[in-house]
């Protein structure tokens, strides 16, 4: 259990890290929504640029079945790359974001 109490640390770390970014058009805040309970982590984009609305997630990861799953990668960079060098195993970290069929050859879990 001890690696799971790791896994959510990182993944804070990972995520507070970028949300210190703040956007530099438009009022565009930045909120970090972080459940334990339900091992559930998101940084989340929210607000407006001029007349168009902006809400949307920029980074989501869950955690299940003792695996770090990446749902959503809205950066630039690989966070999965981040994560590792961070100290999760890249056979804990799966790359939901692509389909089921295609996760065997990015080298990271599979489900």
């Amino acid at each position: 259990m001890g690696h799971l109490t790791d896994y959510r640390r990182i993944i804070t770390e990972l995520i507070r890290d970028y949300a210190q970014y703040q956007s530099s058009v438009g009022d565009v805040r930045n909120e970090v929504v972080i459940d334990e309970v339900r091992d559930h982590y998101e940084l989340m984009h929210t607000g407006w640029v001029g007349d168009r609305r902006v809400h949307g997630s920029v980074i989501h990861i869950d955690i299940r079945d003792d695996k770090v799953w990446i749902e959503h990668n809205g950066t630039e960079d690989p966070i999965a790359s981040r994560l590792v060098e961070m100290g999760i195993p890249k056979d804990r970290i799966v790359l939901a974001f692509h389909p089921p069929d295609a996760r065997p050859l990015t080298g990271y879990a599979t489900g």
